[in-house]
């Protein structure tokens, strides 16, 4: 169920989902992340064999990465300047680099960029790397700051886009025949394959978050994903 973090909750049993046998319980904690990646998959609409780079290796990134290789069928690169990051991509089985690299009159051109860092540079990268007539989606959540977006250069001559993808709607391309519950259930399935576990990086006791929570949500904070624990006696 997809409720806050306590003790004790009501809800009504529609708003349940089954999670899958193949899917262990911590790995399950992934499931509104990979339901963000899912739908931003399906706003692409990507075709197998495209060239596709993601920018931001945070959990949201690692999965929308996933899934755009071993459900889409794409040629993926996973981009992050935190050189770490390479070894979790390396566990999911993805080309990981720490910038997009350009070499003399050879510019790296990607059909689909997804932009998950959340930084201005990060977006002017996507922008950059896209090539003709390329697909930018922004999954970034910016707050209340004003970001600045190149659309100089080669937007227009290029005939580049910038789409929007956020989960609190699905996809317009699946809309009339999914629905919120079968999205869900659709990226528990994604979540079977063992790789995953690579993003379960820190593991912490719910009587210890207040604590713990200001420096796993901080900028540089180590790691991916964090499993909250509620005890022994009660399960993940």
């Amino acid at each position: 169920s997809l409720t806050p973090h306590q003790d004790h909750f009501r809800t009504d049993p529609a708003r349940l989902t089954i999670v899958p046998d193949a899917v262990p319980p911590a790995r399950a904690t992934l499931a509104a992340n990979m339901e963000t990646a899912l739908n931003a998959i399906w706003d692409a609409e990507l075709a197998p064999g495209a060239r596709v780079a993601v920018i931001g290796a945070g959990v949201v990134g690692c999965l929308t990465a996933y899934l755009a290789q071993h459900a889409a069928r794409c040629a993926v690169t996973l981009v992050d300047p935190i050189e770490e990051r390479g070894a979790t991509a390396q566990c999911l089985g993805l080309h990981f680099a720490s910038h997009i690299e350009n070499r003399g009159d050879f510019k790296a051109e990607f059909g689909w960029v997804f932009h998950t860092s959340a930084t201005a540079a990060g977006l002017a990268a996507g922008l950059d790397a896209l090539g003709f007539e390329g697909t930018l989606v922004e999954m970034s959540w910016y707050g209340t700051d004003p970001v600045p977006v190149p659309l100089g250069g080669a937007f227009h001559s290029q005939r580049l886009r910038i789409i929007a993808s956020q989960v609190g709607h699905v996809a317009r391309a699946r809309r009339a025949t999914t629905s919120y519950a079968a999205r869900l259930a659709a990226a528990l399935g994604h979540l079977a394959d063992p790789r995953l576990d690579a993003l379960l990086t820190t593991e912490v006791a719910f009587e210890d978050l207040p604590a713990r929570l200001p420096a796993l949500l901080g900028r540089n904070a180590p790691g991916i994903a964090s499993v909250v624990r509620y005890g022994a006696d009660r399960g993940g």
